[in-house]
Formats: structure tokens, sequence, C-alpha cells
């Protein structure tokens, strides 16, 4: 713990520093103790021991308490490291959630055997599996949070996201899909559950480790199953958990874009990579919101109004969209440094713009092209990205790939100056790159080629196989070359470097120009109305809550230069208490007064007034179409035929 020591303390410690050590001469120094015993390295053989037998208690879902009794068969006795997973698929960081593990017991051979945590890795446990002993049992809990302060809330009174990882220790030494599960879950009486996993009633068909941690579980009491694709022969179903019942209707006008997510997916890539697909789909204010991809399902939670306010929900109408293309990309075909032997090798994710960058970029396109998105606001949600990377001060001393080791740096904690510390830009700086890709694809081959072919020729290899092909850099320029030939080595590197010029390209060579105006779009609004905001990102450079505290500031805009930060709290406006209303006012009569915009800012206890000289008006981005320009960005959000 860091402790403030005294002045008069610190005095006399600066008066001897100079002072000369008394140490005798033969005296080495201090030297370090021994590391904890080894960890076995994950071998890829079958685990000797035979099948664990994992049982969850979720019975009392609004305690947040799963109580867990987990059988490891052992093929001897001897010493034993148990691992509780730590690097996440999708989470692409060491973020397993250690902290909500809890009451760990350990039995065999009818006595308790003690345990020991790695003091390295506190994700390890070591124990000694007594002579005789042809089991190991498991008691422990998982303790989800009750708020979100606390972390991500999975469990509430009507309904359960579980997530496997979280309740399951694994023996080290062996890849994780060499380990076999039987698994069973407790849920309260009448629950349905929409899972991936093959079985009935709760109890689920032996399948490995690997398998089960990919295959989550979403349960409550007010659950519906839909089927997006009716007669397939690999079925593709819906399942729709809410906190209410009302909130599980969906008329047919809201059905029919996602059965058409499913076909146009199938257009693009013309494959698949699984036997049967599960949208794990959460409507809830009180289960925290998640987008987190599997092989064979996907975890989308989301609000508990998506469909009960339809008019209201379009901006995150791409989560299913992009969910779903990790099916190809990021679990069927994965980069070569993202794939691990099992949960407690680190990754390492150098290619997250294309398993990310891809992903969002197709997740766009697939959402307007099922018609999730009317055409305006796929075009809307592209001008949202052009605009923050065409004024992101963090890109003249940052280069984007070093944001791909933004979830081991960060753990998507909150940072004070996003704009210019960049956060996990591989994500929409991504979109943006290939966004550029496919128009230049389709400007020199005269439309005739696109990015379509490139996934269709890169993630839809293998049709049916569910077993993971990795990818390198090479493995992508080399693919991109098969579609249409170019330094697409140097193009890539280009951008993932320092690049001060902005991303724009493929929005300028899809026949638009970025442009502002002084009217917000619809997703402008509705974001602002979701997150509780007004944006003025590109008129003052601020957003501010509906409480009047500024919750982000662009560095060196306006509102930065003027000495503004996060925790600062907008009290009046020229004189006049605060309002959203009354700071448009101010900012649109600023255009023709030369006077500064005064703001009362209060901080803590203080307060000050501060001038803005700014005198642009107020500014919201769109995307304005180029007369005589080929219309590429239309042409690659059109729906497949």
């Amino acid at each position: 713990m860091r402790r403030i020591l005294p002045v008069i303390l610190v005095s006399l410690m600066a008066a001897g520093a100079n002072a000369q050590p008394s140490t005798p001469a033969n005296y080495p120094g201090p030297q370090p103790l021994p590391m904890p015993p080894p960890i076995p390295a994950p071998q890829d053989i079958a685990y000797p021991g035979g099948t664990i037998q994992l049982t969850v208690d979720a019975s009392q879902p609004a305690q947040g308490i799963m109580r867990v009794h987990e059988v490891i068969p052992v093929a001897k006795s001897g010493p034993m490291v148990l691992l509780y997973p730590r690097w996440l698929p999708g989470n692409h960081s060491p973020t397993g959630p250690i902290s909500k593990f809890a009451g760990l017991v350990v039995h065999a051979g009818g006595a308790v055997v003690p345990w020991d945590r790695d003091t390295a890795d506190v994700f390890a446990f070591h124990i000694n599996v007594p002579d005789g002993a042809r089991e190991v049992t498991l008691d422990f809990e998982y303790l989800s949070p009750v708020e979100d302060r606390e972390g991500r809330v999975v469990s509430t009174d009507v309904m359960v996201n579980l997530e496997w990882n979280a309740v399951v220790l694994y023996p080290a030494g062996y890849f994780a899909r060499r380990i076999p599960v039987q698994a069973e879950v407790k849920f309260p009486a009448g629950w349905q559950i929409g899972t991936a996993l093959e079985g009935e009633n709760g109890r689920f068909k032996t399948t490995t480790l690997e398998t089960l941690v990919d295959s989550p579980l979403l349960a409550g009491k007010y659950f519906s199953r839909v089927d997006l694709d009716p007669g397939a022969k690999v079925p593709v179903h819906m399942d729709v958990v809410a906190d209410r019942p009302n909130q599980l209707k969906i008329s047919p006008e809201q059905l029919a874009p996602h059965k058409a997510l499913v076909q146009q997916a199938y257009k693009l890539y013309g494959s698949h990579h699984y036997d049967h697909y599960d949208f794990l789909l959460g409507l809830s204010a009180h289960v925290s919101g998640e987008g987190l991809e599997h092989h064979q399902s996907s975890e989308d939670i989301t609000t508990e109004k998506y469909f009960t306010h339809w008019d209201k929900s379009s901006t995150g109408r791409d989560l299913l969209a992009h969910e779903y293309t990790h099916s190809w990309n990021g679990k069927f075909r994965r980069p070569a440094d993202l794939w691990t032997p099992n949960y407690n090798v680190p990754m390492r994710g150098s290619l997250l713009w294309v398993y990310e960058g891809q992903t969002q970029f197709w997740g766009f396109v697939l959402a307007a092209r099922s018609g999730l998105w009317t055409k305006q606001q796929a075009l809307d949600a592209f001008a949202d990205q052009a605009a923050y990377y065409g004024t992101l001060a963090g890109r003249l001393w940052r280069p984007l790939e070093d944001t791909t080791l933004d979830p081991i740096i960060a753990s998507r904690a909150p940072i004070p100056w996003r704009s210019y510390q960049r956060s996990e830009d591989y994500y929409n700086e991504g979109l943006l790159v290939w966004l550029d890709v496919d128009s230049l694809i389709r400007e020199k081959t005269k439309g005739q080629k696109s990015l379509d072919d490139f996934a269709r020729s890169f993630f839809g290899i293998n049709d049916g196989s569910f077993v993971p092909v990795t990818y390198t850099f090479d493995d992508v320029v080399k693919a991109l070359n098969a579609v249409m030939p170019y330094d697409w080595a140097g193009f890539l590197k280009a951008r993932l470097a320092l690049a001060p010029k902005p991303p724009l390209d493929g929005v300028t060579r899809g026949g638009y120009k970025l442009v502002y105006t002084d009217k917000p779009s619809e997703r402008t609004q509705l974001n602002d109305s979701r997150r509780k905001q007004d944006s003025f990102s590109y008129s003052l450079g601020l957003t501010v809550d509906n409480k009047g505290r500024i919750t982000d500031v662009a560095w060196d805009g306006p509102a930065f230069k003027a000495g503004l930060s996060l925790s600062n709290e907008i009290v009046a406006v020229n004189g006049v208490d605060y309002s959203a209303d009354e700071l448009k006012d101010a900012i649109t009569d600023a255009k023709t007064d030369q006077a500064p915009i005064q703001l009362l800012i209060k901080r803590n206890n203080s307060f000050r007034t501060v001038p803005i000289p700014y005198h642009g008006g107020l500014r919201y981005p769109h995307l304005e179409r180029v007369a005589g320009t080929p219309a590429l960005l239309d042409a690659l959000i059109a729906a497949k035929k």
C-alpha cells in the first residue's frame, strides 16, 4: 500500500540519503527466493483421468450465488495443479473473474485435501492427491456482482447468463479440447434455457472443456425461442429471455430482418461452421450488457426495450450481426496468436484489427443488408466513425496497431483522456480500414470484385467444419491478392502505423463526403437519449450528462484549451442555469457574437467562470452524396440478391 510520509520524516530521510551503508564487505545483497512449483505446460494428449462431472446450482438466482460441485477423476497420486480460466476468448485479455471465486474446499480419499494458491499465478491452485484416490471433488461458489460497480451482473431473480469459465477448475497440463466434461445446471422450476449445448432439463451431453466454455447459457423465467431459418437442415434460433413477459412479443416486421440476417450471412460467406446456431438474446435493464462471440452461439444482452421500443433501438441493432460474423471470423478462422491450447496461456492480439475490425465492418454491412438498419441509419453509423477518427488527437502519436494491446493494458476500465490515449480503436478505425479496402477493390475492378470475394474465399472455406483454421498477416495479404493483385502488405502496414491523415478514403472513394450541420442525425439523438447525455464533440469538444457533468473532453478541442476536464460540472451558461438547450442556444448565438461563451464550472467545492472563444456553431456529422461519383458505399450496403 502506498503511504504518504510526513514532511518531517521525508526531510530526515533526505538528510541521510548520502550516508554510507554499514553493510559488511562480504554481504552479497538480497537474493531472489525460489519461485512456486512449475505449472505443467499444456500437451495435446487426452486427459488420462476421464470425464469431469460439473454441477452448477443456480436455483437461487436473486442472490447471484452459484454453487459448484465438481468431480475430477485422477489417474495417479501426487502433485496436481488446478486452473481457473484466466485468458478468456473474445475478451482478448486475462480477465477471468477470479475475484468472484470463493469457498473452495477439496476432498479426496474421504478426507479434506489442503490447497495452496500459486503466489505467482493466482489463477492456479496446487494440491497433493493422496495415494489410492480415484477422484478429487471440489466445492466452491461463484459470486456474481449484484450491481455494475462490482463488475458484470449476470444473475437476477428472473434471468441468468451463465458462462462456464466462471464456474470451473480444470487440470493443468492438457489442451482444453482433450479434457472431457459432463455438465449439469439447476435453475428455478419453470425456467427455460437457451444454449448451443445438447441435452435436456439442464443435463448436457459430454463434450470437451473447449466446447463447454464456448457454449454459455441464457436462462430465465420469461423465455421464447424463435426459428430464424424455418425448414433448414442446419437450424438457427433466437433464444430470447426478458425481464418481463411483454418484452418477448415480436412483430412480423421486427422478425423479418433477423431472418434476413441469416440469409445475408450465408450469401456473403457461402458456408457455415456449426450444426446449429443460437442467438442468446437477453433483454434486461438489470443483467449487464454483453456482446460475446462463440462458435455455435452468441451472447447478445441488450436493452429490455429492444422490441417494445423498436423505433428507438436502431443504434444497437448491429450487435447480432457483429457477433454472428464472429462464427466465421474469430471462432472458425482465428488469428494464430489469439489461438491458445487452454485458458491460462497468454493470448496475443496483433491481428485484432482483422478479428474485430473486419467483423465490425461486416456487422455494419449485414445490419444494413438485412434491414436491421435502413440505408440512412447505416450511412449515419459510418458518418459517426469517420468524424470520430477524422478528428482523433491520439492518432498523431499512437499507431492503430498498438491499440490491439488495449484489452491487456486497460481491461476496458475508464480512462481520463480517451481521445488522446486511444482505446480499442482496432474495432472502428479497423472498420474504416476495411471500408477503404472494399472501395479500392470496387474502384479498380470497376465493380466486378469487392471485399465480399475476400470474405467468401477466406472465411467460407471448409463448409460445415468446426475445426478452427488460424491465419497470419501474410495469409490475409495472400487472400487479398487472390481477389485483386495489389501491394496489400504496404497498404495495410501504412494504415496500422502512425497515419496522421484522417482515414476517410473509404468514404470519399465510396461516393460520399463527411459534412457537419447544426442538426443531429437520428443516430446521434438516440445515442444521446440512451446514454442520458448531450454531445457537443465537434463544436465545443465535450459531452455533458443530463445533470450537467462533463463526461468527455476532446483533446485539443475548445473545451480542452479552456482548461476543462472530466468531473467538471457546468452550473450556468452565460449567467443562466445550465440546461442542454441553453448551451445549444449559446453555441448558436456565438456564431454572430464575438464574445466567448461563459461557463460557470463547479469542481469539488470550488466555482470558476471559464470563457470559451468558440464561434463555429453546432456541428453534427453526416455523409453527403457527391454527385457524379460512383456510389460504391451504396453498393456495399445493398442487400445481396
